[in-house]
């Protein structure tokens, strides 16, 4: 199995409880990522950074909280962690 296959298997037999710290731990990634923006000023550039990062976290709270399949909040999850990742590591290293 690769690794995608078995941590979703891992994600969804323990839904619930997977679920409830998706949120949280996105949460704070998102939350982090944006101070990371805003810390390199207000313009054009950063507003969109920002809406990106907001815009990735809400989507994975309302598959949560819409109930959608377990594999399409999964990976919501995923995308949203990894591109609160890049814009963190983007304004840190090279702006």
């Amino acid at each position: 199995m690769t690794l995608y296959q078995t941590t979703f298997d891992i994600f969804n037999r323990n839904y619930m409880g997977s679920a409830a710290m998706a949120v949280i731990a996105q949460s704070c990634l998102g939350g982090a990522a944006a101070m990371y923006v805003l810390s390199n000023g207000t313009s054009i550039p950063q507003m969109i950074q920002l809406a990106i990062i907001v815009l990735a976290c809400i989507f994975v709270n309302t598959s949560i909280l819409a109930q959608m399949k377990h594999k399409v909040v999964f990976n919501l999850l995923i995308l949203s962690s990894i591109l609160s990742v890049v814009f963190i590591l983007l304004n840190t290293l090279i702006l």
